[in-house]
């Protein structure tokens, strides 16, 4: 495999891995379907992610997940149980992707850049609905749920078709969401330290 088909290869899981981070079984559903139609061909052990049954039951499993985030009470139940599914979901998106590698480097890259991006997304997202639960008493959390399943759609296509360019946008998004992150628990800390040493009135 040339490098460039490397680098094709890495992006096509990394935007994959990173759409996972916003609904779990969409992208795993696009490349299961990818693969099913021989649009691209899975890593050595793959072959049961393209299988029909496989199909079968990701759409199932995707039509359930994109309506439970409409459902109040049910969308945060949803994001407590696809935190640690969305790393599982990016890892497999990201081994299954890189044929022709050893299995360790395919497992290291999928567990540290696959997983890693799902959870980090997952997690801004998870963070981004309890604000809005808070803030808006849930009324705010349908519009949050239809422009994560925009995301999560529009991000696989584009992660089958353009690769390269998902794969930008996922880095991207990572960076951000990671200073999201950072700034969130700075002030955090602030808050606790200020309320465990308050200053002195007057």
């Amino acid at each position: 495999m040339e490098q460039f088909d490397y680098l094709l290869a890495v992006a096509l899981g990394l935007g994959l891995a990173a759409c996972s981070g916003f609904r779990v079984f969409v992208p795993l559903l696009a490349a299961s379907l990818a693969y099913r139609t021989g649009y691209l061909t899975p890593a050595a052990g793959f072959a049961w992610l393209g299988s029909w049954p496989a199909v079968a039951a990701l759409g199932t499993a995707t039509v359930a997940e994109l309506l439970g985030y409409y459902v109040p009470v049910v969308d945060n139940i949803l994001d407590t149980i696809m935190g640690p599914a969305s790393f599982i979901a990016g890892t497999i998106l990201m081994t299954s992707a890189l044929p022709d590698m050893a299995p360790m480097v395919r497992w290291s890259l999928g567990i540290l850049v696959g997983g890693s991006t799902a959870g980090l997304i997952q997690t801004g997202t998870t963070l981004l609905r309890a604000g809005s639960t808070a803030t808006t008493a849930g009324l705010g959390n349908p519009v949050l749920a239809t422009l994560e399943n925009i995301l999560a759609i529009v991000g696989s296509i584009l992660g089958l078709l353009l690769p390269l360019l998902m794969a930008v946008l996922a880095l991207a998004g990572v960076v951000w969401v990671g200073s999201r992150l950072r700034q969130w628990r700075r002030r955090r800390a602030a808050r606790r330290a200020s309320a465990v040493y308050p200053e002195p009135a007057g």
